[in-house]
This record gives C-alpha cells, structure tokens and sequence, in this order.
C-alpha cells in the first residue's frame, strides 16, 4: 500500500510520484493484485493530487493490477467528482 502526504499540492505533485513509482518499483513481483493508496493523511491539496492519483492507476494497469484509493476525504472525492474521475478511483484495472 502506497500512503499519500499530508500535503499535495502542484509543488509537491513530481516529487510525490517519483517517490511512489521508486515504491512500486522496489516492491516488484512481490506486490499483490491490487494497487492501495491511502490518502487518510492527505490535508491540503489541489487537483495535483488527482493528477498524482490517476498516474498511479496506469501504473497499476500497467503492472496488471486492479487499483483503490482509501481514506478519501469528502473534499478529495468531491475534487474527483468534479473533475469526473471519481469512478477510476476505485475501478479495476
């Protein structure tokens, strides 16, 4: 399981997920079917972390895993909401 930041914003956005995809990597073959990323701890983003979020799913499409966000706070799902992107957040690969 991934854990996002407390924060994640447009600064924060590329070293977030240089920092994940060096995780995914290290884990390699011993990683499980399903890609989770909990963003419990998320507290003052902005649509990068969507942008963050989405990457890490194609990443997992990639690795042939399915993906699911946990933890989302009413903000960050009504963000994906708006954007429309609420649904990938949770759906297989």
């Amino acid at each position: 399981m991934l854990t996002l930041p407390t924060n994640l914003t447009h600064r924060d956005a590329a070293a977030c997920l240089v920092l994940s995809l060096e995780q995914l990597a290290a884990a390699g073959s011993a990683s499980s079917s399903e890609l989770q990323v909990d963003a419990s701890a998320l507290q003052h983003f902005d649509s990068s972390a969507l942008a963050v979020l989405l990457e890490l799913r194609r990443q997992a499409q990639a690795r042939g895993q399915s993906f699911k966000v946990t933890g989302m706070s009413v903000r960050l799902s009504e963000l994906a909401g708006l954007y429309g992107v609420d649904g990938l957040m949770a759906n297989p690969a």
